[in-house]
């Protein structure tokens, strides 16, 4: 028998993703002042925080979803 889907704290669930991706973008960001890193390793580390921030952005899409599934219950 399947496992009822809780969704009860989806919400609080992607908001610390939201903010630990944050995070990473704000550490990463600060490791590009690095001055012995290379401008391959700069650029690598510049398009995953492009990636994270569509991320974050995906994360607020779902979180809006779920508080509206919340508020329809």
């Amino acid at each position: 028998m399947a496992k009822p889907d809780d969704r009860s704290n989806n919400v609080e669930r992607l908001q610390q993703m939201a903010e630990n991706t944050q995070h990473n973008i704000q550490e990463a960001n600060e490791s590009l002042q690095n001055t012995d890193m290379t401008s391959e390793q700069q650029e690598q580390i510049k398009n995953k925080n492009e990636r994270r921030e569509e991320s974050i952005q995906s994360f607020k899409n779902e979180i809006e979803d779920e508080e509206a599934y919340r508020n329809n219950q």
